[in-house]
């Protein structure tokens, strides 16, 4: 057996250069992948979700465990982890009741 073969360290890359992936999951269970690093701002990520589905970034919504993602947030300071899920809600406008 070879030495090199025996180093089985798990992967762990927790510096803010390294890359994340992240799932954007719309309430419609639409889901859109991202690879980030984990020092850019997450208002980016919202940038290019809403061009890919074609909707104004400022009437949608992104939350991470149920808070609101602020546009300075990145995936480290929201301790984001590998396959992390964003979730996207349509922002309601009115409360007027359709019939």
């Amino acid at each position: 057996m070879s030495d090199e073969q025996q180093q089985d360290e798990p992967v762990k890359s927790e510096d803010a250069q390294g890359t994340i992936n992240i799932k954007v999951v719309s309430s419609t269970g639409e889901e859109v992948f991202f690879k980030i690093k984990k020092s850019t701002k997450l208002s980016k990520l919202q940038g290019a979700y809403a061009s890919k589905v074609g909707k104004d970034v400022g009437s949608i919504r992104f939350l991470y465990d149920g808070s609101r993602i602020n546009d300075d947030d990145t995936p480290s300071t929201l301790e984001m982890e590998d396959n992390d899920t964003i979730d996207v809600m349509v922002e309601q406008v009115g409360g007027a009741a359709v019939p």
